[in-house]
């Protein structure tokens, strides 16, 4: 029924349950269990649960189901499963895929505990990770072989807003029969169709721009019904990794404002970049910008560049700090995709475990301050920036 909606429609309805009182609202099923109506009803939903039928909260919530429900249609998913967050999300999608011995190629440019996640969790447990650059095609064609298991990458990379080609990459890996594993938080379900590029498996976490007013952690897995339900959720409901019905319901109400929210924030994003462009005192990064080394495949791979943006101070972390301080608007925080404009140094905080040799290859030095772009007014924030520029 909503194949037919267009995205704004999907984010405001679909996926919605009512109860036989016909609220307006969403409900929040804030229950741990589920009573059944014989001993033989038990037994049944044990052995197989309908669409609409639940056992416990870690298995599924009917509040789960409808954000479920409402992610997939918009991503283009057959189906999708919430996680307690984006961490949950990208954890349980990588250890439910492998096994001692298996092999998996990602990019070098992810977000840090990511690259913990694949390089001691996996690695411990004999799963073998080639690294690669995520930009670089004939890294990944030399990385793949036959038997790998799976590629995984950030479609736009944290922090440094690398873009990875999506059906270049796609069409590497499954020439060798790899799953391909999209990281999608900074393109957002608004601007990115990832799908329908080549992905096998979209993850989110939803703290970002879903939620996107900094209330609550949550992650979501979007990808076929045979993988979300056969692969990913026996694994996420005996660990453990499911998503509070509470948090659940704040990122389906979070939804209805996604694509009106995400617009605005890019607006204001670009609005920021070409302000701030050819100023002596920093280097700009932003897909919307000639500049960006990928700008031609953002113009093909996203429906618009996004609301992040990465400032690299000539200064160095001296220069980053003083311009962090005398922000009055914008916040130092390490989230992004709120509502509230935030500024975040990787290089001390998101990305510190890092080496020093690692964080110089992936172009993460001690100026680059992040900027997550908020809801408020475009040149209030410009304003902001500049002043704080004066101080370095």
């Amino acid at each position: 029924m909503t194949k037919d909606w267009k995205t704004r429609t999907q984010l405001v309805h679909a996926g919605s349950r009512r109860s036989q009182y016909g609220e307006m609202a969403e409900a929040i099923f804030l229950t741990q269990g589920f009573v059944y109506g014989s001993a033989e009803q038990a037994e049944a939903r044990f052995i197989e649960t309908g669409a609409d039928e639940f056992i416990y909260a870690r298995y599924g919530n009917p509040t789960t189901r409808m954000f479920e429900d409402r992610i997939a249609a918009v991503e283009g998913t057959e189906d999708a499963f919430a996680t307690a967050s984006g961490m949950a999300a990208v954890n349980g999608v990588l250890t439910s895929i492998v096994r001692a011995g298996d092999h998996l190629v990602a990019a070098r440019a992810l977000f840090g505990s990511c690259i913990y996640i694949l390089e001691e969790v996996l690695g411990r447990f004999g799963v073998e990770v080639t690294f690669v650059d995520g930009t670089d095609l004939d890294q990944w064609r030399a990385a793949v072989r036959p038997g790998t298991k799976a590629v995984f990458f950030e479609s736009v990379s944290n922090p440094t807003l690398e873009i990875a080609d999506i059906e270049a990459i796609a069409e590497i890996a499954h020439a060798v029969g790899a799953l391909v594993v999209v990281d999608n938080v900074f393109a957002t379900p608004v601007f990115s169709t990832a799908v329908a590029q080549g992905a096998d498996v979209v993850i989110y976490s939803a703290t970002k721009h879903i939620d996107g007013q900094g209330r609550a952690l949550g992650g979501v897995v979007c990808g076929t019904q045979h993988f979300i339900r056969k692969v990913l959720e026996p694994y996420m409901k005996h660990t453990g990794g499911s998503i509070s019905p509470f948090n659940a319901w704040l990122m389906l109400n979070g939804m209805a404002t996604l694509d009106l929210r995400c617009r605005a924030m890019a607006d204001s994003a670009e609005r920021i970049a070409r302000a701030l462009e050819g100023d002596a005192r920093l280097r700009v990064i932003h897909p919307a910008l000639e500049s960006h080394p990928q700008h031609e495949l953002a113009k093909t791979q996203l429906k618009r560049p996004g609301t992040m943006l990465a400032l690299d101070l000539a200064g160095g972390k001296e220069a980053a700090f003083r311009f962090l301080n005398a922000l009055r608007i914008v916040k130092i925080s390490n989230n992004l995709g709120d509502a509230k404009s935030i500024a975040t140094h990787p290089a001390t905080t998101t990305h510190q475990r890092l080496t020093d040799a690692q964080k110089a290859h992936l172009g993460i030095t001690p100026g680059l301050i992040r900027l997550s772009v908020g809801l408020e007014d475009a040149e209030d924030l410009i304003a902001d920036l500049k002043a704080a520029l004066d101080v370095i």
